[in-house]
């Protein structure tokens, strides 16, 4: 913890081989917006296997869950897409493939086209990006982060996102990336642990309670 976080600010730290320990957050919330009743100390599933998610009851002990981060990071990078009104900023290496960049996205190199769209379009787009892999910036100016209160929010069959500048301790973090806000995985699959790589979609994790 570094000397400007305070000691009862949230905090999530990943346990080896285990859940997420959550510490002193208030507000947890399903893909539904509904309130979760957060405890001062949470142990929140990440293997995907709990029968009681979002919380940890022990599967990952008896599955042999490992958290060990397979990716080679060679996406883990900032990719600079500069248009004639707006330039993107963009690191795929942590990106949770939520969809909402899609419209400005093509299928040839270099992969994204700042003026595929107006950039109001583009700017709702990176604002509502939970995985930190955007940013966007204008004359010069680049937007980071947002100004938003400490939230988990359990995403329908996705990871958890994080918002509210959570600390995320003694996790390196990917080049560039927004400390305000940033995907974790909770299907297990993911390759980039502990965050999002959009695995749960390609292994169907489905979550139907939350």
């Amino acid at each position: 913890m570094d000397s400007g976080q305070k000691s009862n600010s949230p905090t999530i730290k990943c346990s080896r081989n285990g859940p997420y320990i959550v510490r002193y957050l208030e507000s947890v919330r399903n893909s539904r917006g509904e309130e979760i009743k957060a405890k001062s100390v949470m142990a929140l599933c990440r293997c995907g296997g709990s029968a009681n998610k979002p919380f940890c009851d022990g599967t990952h002990a008896r599955i042999g869950f490992s958290d060990e981060r397979l990716s080679d990071g060679s996406k883990d990078k900032w990719d600079v897409h500069v248009g004639k009104r707006i330039t993107i900023h963009d690191n795929r290496g942590i990106c949770s493939h939520a969809g909402f960049c899609a419209f400005f996205r093509v299928r040839r190199v270099p992969g994204v086209d700042p003026d595929a769209a107006d950039p109001e379009e583009i700017i709702k787009a990176v604002m509502r990006c939970p995985s930190g892999a955007l940013r966007y910036s204008i004359d010069g100016f680049e937007y980071k982060d947002q100004d938003r209160a400490p939230l988990i929010t359990v995403s329908r069959n996705g990871p958890y996102q994080i918002t509210g500048g959570i600390e995320l301790a003694d996790v390196p973090r990917s080049q560039g990336s927004s400390v305000e806000h940033y995907t974790l995985c909770r299907c297990g699959g993911s390759k980039n642990k502990p965050f999002c790589d959009g695995a749960h979609a390609r292994i169907d994790f489905k979550d139907e309670k939350n």
